[in-house]
């Protein structure tokens, strides 16, 4: 779990203070892990939360958000997602258990 925001940032568009993109990792109610990326957590997770944002996620709810990256920018994010997706199981479970912060804040929107 990583970098709760600050807060909204009416001149980007973000809710994080800073971040122009984030890279996320839920834990689908299966087990299994699901990588993606997106400018908005909150608006992101409602739509995965709704069945609306992946047909992967859809039949593996209830999600729970447990990495949340800030990226300089869109691009640098569809990196980072590439690259985490690219990652064995193992690897992916440690990068969520070296996270520093909760997550649970980006959810809310807070």
């Amino acid at each position: 779990m990583s970098c709760a925001p600050a807060g909204d940032d009416a001149a980007t568009g973000t809710h994080d203070g800073g971040a122009a993109a984030w890279v996320y990792v839920l834990r689908c109610a299966d087990g299994s892990l699901y990588t993606g990326w997106s400018n908005d957590i909150p608006r992101r997770m409602a739509r995965h939360r709704e069945g609306r944002a992946s047909r992967y996620t859809a039949s593996r709810r209830p999600l729970e958000l447990v990495l949340a990256l800030p990226m300089a920018d869109r691009s640098a994010a569809m990196r980072e997602e590439r690259r985490i997706k690219a990652l064995p199981r193992p690897h992916k479970l440690a990068l969520i258990a070296a996270a520093e912060q909760p997550v649970r804040t980006l959810e809310a929107g807070a």
